[in-house]
């Protein structure tokens, strides 16, 4: 490394090589990664189950974007790939806590689409499920026939929180002023509403927060990024461990930002391109044979009261 490159620069790309080197193995054998942050620097490491398992006082699952009434080239089955991922929950080893799913649950929000996704989401062993809507899931109907059946939260427009086992879980939604290529918003009232729900807890209390797009800017020519979310870092500042996850992107991405740690997840129906690596975002037909190592659920495990969560991102890739 050249001497002119500073020490920060040097571990960031260090890091990178890191994270590009174990998404590639993820994405030759759909192995899984856990990734944990210590001092500051984010690390990751092959997943071993059982020490997992033995580590966690507990742990939930993350899906994603399935988009349940697609039928293109970029994946003519998505109910296929759904149930191919309710199979690797359920072969974890041990019955999640509760499953987040972060939006699109639908491809265009109709009755039968949402009824198929219910269907198959009952496959899955756990018994809580939380919800929050993409934007194919307002399309039409702001999003009525999703708060029917999935939870209208606070006031009917879908933001909630709860508590878990000492966690903290915010459920936001910012896809009520969704435009193709702009960059949404959580708006006055829930941001408000964020605020006073944080405002009696400990700065001790680990914090969730999710939403369906990006919580932070990935890449704000294509929209992927929310506008407000600046004011609601300054509600979570004093917090010694917030995690953040989000979905609508299709594609693993990381960032850190004080004590907070954002990743965005795979999705179970189609992958979407890196950022600006073409000319709009959509669905990325891949070569056959490698879709599943484009998909894929995320296990989230509370190690240590005082850290951050463990995320663990498994790939929906068959054994070669």
């Amino acid at each position: 490394m050249n001497d002119h490159v500073s020490k920060d620069r040097e571990m960031e790309l260090l890091q990178d090589g890191e994270r590009r080197r174990l998404l590639k193995c993820m994405a030759m054998a759909g192995a899984g990664v856990l990734w944990t942050m210590k001092s500051g620097v984010l690390s990751a490491k092959a997943l071993d189950g059982v020490t997992a398992a033995a580590d966690s006082d507990f742990s939930f699952i993350q899906i994603s974007d399935t988009h349940v009434g697609f039928h293109q080239a970029a994946n003519p089955d998505v109910l296929a790939t759904l149930q191919q991922a309710i199979a690797q929950v359920n072969n974890i080893g041990r019955i999640p806590g509760f499953v987040l799913h972060t939006g699109d649950v639908s491809h265009l929000s109709k009755p039968e689409q949402f009824d198929t996704a219910q269907q198959a989401f009952k496959g899955i062993k756990s018994d809580s499920w939380f919800f929050t809507p993409g934007e194919h899931d307002i399309i039409g109907d702001n999003g009525a026939e999703f708060f029917k059946r999935f939870g209208g939260g606070v006031n009917g427009k879908g933001y909630y929180s709860f508590d878990y086992k000492g966690m903290h879980c915010v459920c936001l939604v910012n896809v009520m002023d969704f435009k193709p290529g702009g960059m949404v918003s959580l708006g006055d009232e829930q941001l408000e509403w964020v605020e006073k729900d944080l405002k009696g807890l400990s700065a001790s209390t680990p914090i969730l927060v999710f939403a369906h797009i990006p919580l932070w800017t990935v890449y704000e020519a294509w929209g992927w990024g929310t506008s407000d979310a600046p004011r609601l870092y300054s509600y979570l500042r004093r917090f010694g461990s917030v995690t953040v996850l989000n979905g609508h992107i299709h594609q693993i991405q990381q960032k850190i930002e004080g004590n907070m740690t954002f990743y965005t997840a795979r999705g179970t129906a189609y992958p979407q391109p890196l950022p600006g690596a073409a000319p709009n975002p959509g669905p990325l037909t891949v070569p056959a044979g490698q879709l599943g190592s484009y998909l894929g659920i995320r296990e989230v495990r509370h190690v240590n009261v005082s850290g951050p969560l463990a995320v663990t991102d498994t790939s929906l890739a068959l054994p070669v």
